[in-house]
């Protein structure tokens, strides 16, 4: 199984990296920083304006390692990857059951996706048991049962993307709730994406930007057209059917930013606010987020179809290798990842 954990990050806007025989070698102000061996990287994902030498870009493309540029305010900019490899039969049968299912598929994502975020809620009320008789709590969980029944009555993939809309703000409504009021310097009005407006939309969408290109890297690497979906419109430049998939992923990333930010592990330090108001992790804020990422990545779970233990690293290869198993007709239906563990 390829694993999705060795990811290299470069989050100093000043790097630049190059290649030394079979080593990636990273120069900060003409001096080397840091080497390490190419054999050990399975990703890299460089914030830095400088980038990568072409040689390395080279090496790279023939490890079949993908090199993820974005922004340091968390925005992708473009990826180099190498030939588009794997089945074109299986390609062909992708565009095939998409073009049949993709209603169902969509309902079935969304479901997901909601019932995970009801699943985190509950999980915040447990651990905070002042949320334990919270109206507002309450109505939002009863809202986001509902919403995820009705995806099931929609007749189109515009009526499912209305619903997700309004489960999304039900959610988000009390998200901030779900913020320890000893967290100081956080809080959370309304989901802001371009740019970020405050503190935790800021990580939200940093690790949400990381999260599609793993789950894009992972549909490249079982052989599926990451830029195909069944859900988000096709888009030139988007990997639409990342952007499908990190649907129902999105929770372990809102959990682990409420984690982060309840222990005191960021602080408004890690922070800068730009002219335009944007609010972006800086420097030191995107290698904290990084770490506890990469943790977090190596930490288990329960896979709900498999039954296995699992990392979350590799949640987004089994979920592509389970979507390509429906596609091939292996399997009669797509498990989406629900994620029922407390």
């Amino acid at each position: 199984m390829k694993k999705l954990l060795n990811s290299l990050y470069i989050t100093d806007e000043t790097a630049y990296l190059s290649l030394d025989g079979e080593n990636i070698v990273c120069r900060i102000d003409s001096s080397d920083k840091f080497r390490i061996p190419i054999v050990n990287v399975e990703s890299i994902f460089c914030f830095s304006y400088l980038g990568c030498s072409p040689v390395l870009m080279g090496k790279c493309v023939e490890n079949k390692i993908p090199i993820n540029f974005i922004s340091p305010s968390g925005k992708f900019l473009a990826k180099v990857t190498g030939e588009t490899k794997g089945n074109v039969h299986l390609r062909i049968k992708q565009m095939e059951v998409f073009s049949k299912q993709a209603l169902l598929l969509a309902a079935n994502t969304v479901a997901c996706k909601i019932s995970n975020a009801a699943s985190l809620i509950k999980r915040s009320v447990h651990d905070n048991s002042q949320l334990r008789e919270d109206s507002e709590i309450e109505n939002a969980l009863s809202a986001l049962s509902t919403f995820a029944k009705d995806v099931y009555s929609a007749k189109d993939i515009a009526s499912i993307m209305g619903i997700e809309g309004s489960a999304a703000s039900a959610y988000f409504r009390v998200f901030n709730k779900l913020i320890s009021s000893t967290a100081d310097g956080f809080t959370f009005t309304t989901r802001t994406k371009r740019p970020p407006l405050d503190k935790v939309n800021a990580m939200l969408s940093f690790l949400y930007t990381i999260a599609t290109s793993d789950f894009a890297a992972a549909l490249e690497a079982v052989g599926l057209d990451s830029y195909i979906g069944f859900f988000h419109s096709l888009r030139s430049g988007r990997a639409s059917l990342a952007c499908d998939l990190v649907e129902e992923y999105r929770h372990v990333i809102e959990r682990l930013v409420l984690t982060m930010i309840n222990l005191k592990m960021v602080s408004e330090n890690d922070f800068d606010t730009q002219v335009s108001g944007a609010v972006l992790l800086n420097d030191e804020g995107r290698k904290k987020v990084l770490t506890q990422w990469q943790q977090k990545k190596r930490t288990e779970i329960v896979h709900p179809y498999l039954g296995q233990k699992v990392q979350y690293g590799l949640i987004p290869y089994v979920q592509s290798c389970l979507l390509a198993k429906y596609i091939r007709g292996e399997i009669d239906e797509y498990p989406c990842f629900v994620n029922k563990q407390r």
